[in-house]
């Protein structure tokens, strides 16, 4: 029997957490000759390949190691090593559903036109108590999506988006593409964002759709650590430089057109004041905090296009 559908995990010192997210895709519906687990080890110095160890011993079990740090880089080298025909990418941190590989499968092979990308719900498990200036709009930065139980196309993405805790492509397209563009997405410890989306564009402007479906469902961890409000601060901060990346990878704006961007930006964030206000409010009242958030991003798109403009 070949191997329909390669299911990856990306690591990097989450140990703790690994073991779960491997039994989940263990425990799939899906027979075991019709899929194969990657774990792709990137540079982590905690026990992780001691974790992954015994896991090997089973024949559709496999570990890479990915020297270059940056979860980018892990994640093409998951899908370059993959025999699949597809390619279904798990957090360490998350535990799919027992028929998440199933349903996977399924959208590709039945919904018209052909998707090249899809995924599902991600539903939070809370290590702690969900604080009360947490707003929906802000979970989403935790990459939690809930866009319904009607399984749906994703037209405009920047209403709504896939999740790379929980998404899917055919090897050929990513293949086709390029797969995920260095210079977004986490690298150690910094808060980057952006890969799974900006891959999403790419796959949109070839002509494929993203397809979003809720029976491609993982519940994935929110731990304690991220239930603070400077942890957001510096999350929305940093989806704004990452926002300022992906527009240059877009479209490559001159010296100039890069001042003029920022200098928009900036205008724009002046001329809403109650905005501007929010970001000194240290309140706990969640639509406050969103809008501080939101401003956030506009200062890391200004930030992000000044610092690449200077180099």
């Amino acid at each position: 029997m070949s191997i329909l559908i390669s299911a990856v995990i990306c690591t990097h010192n989450r140990a703790e957490y690994l073991v779960k997210a491997i039994q989940s895709l263990i425990d799939q519906r899906t027979p075991k000759g019709e899929y194969e687990i990657i774990i792709v080890d990137n540079c982590s110095t905690d026990s992780t390949r001691g974790v992954v160890e015994p896991f090997l011993k089973r024949e559709n079990i496999r570990y890479i190691f990915e020297p270059s740090l940056g979860l980018s880089y892990a994640r093409n080298a998951g899908w370059r090593n993959a025999k699949g025909k597809y390619v279904a990418y798990l957090d360490d941190d998350a535990v799919a559903y027992d028929n998440w590989i199933d349903k996977i499968i399924e959208v590709f092979e039945t919904v018209t036109p052909a998707p090249g990308c899809v995924g599902g719900k991600t539903i939070p498990l809370w290590e702690a108590p969900r604080p009360e200036w947490l707003s929906d709009e802000l979970i989403t930065g935790l990459a939690i999506i809930d866009w319904s139980n009607v399984p749906h196309a994703i037209t405009d993405l920047n209403q709504k988006w896939l999740v790379g805790a929980n998404i899917a492509f055919p090897t050929d397209v990513l293949r086709h593409i390029g797969g995920f563009a260095a210079g977004l997405d986490r690298v150690g410890k910094n808060l980057l964002s952006g890969g799974d989306v900006f891959l999403e564009k790419q796959i949109q402007k070839v002509g494929y759709i993203c397809f979003y479906h809720p029976d491609i469902a993982v519940s994935h961890l929110v731990p304690r650590s991220r239930l603070e409000k400077q942890w957001f601060v510096r999350r929305y901060y940093s989806q704004g430089i990452s926002d300022a990346i992906m527009q240059l990878i877009e479209e490559s704006p001159s010296f100039a057109r890069r001042l003029r961007l920022a200098a928009s930006k900036a205008l724009t964030l002046l001329k809403t004041p109650g905005r501007l206000g929010n970001l000194v409010l240290h309140g706990n009242n969640p639509g406050q905090f969103t809008e501080k958030c939101f401003a956030l991003i506009t200062l890391g798109q200004i930030a992000g296009l000044l610092s690449i403009a200077r180099r």
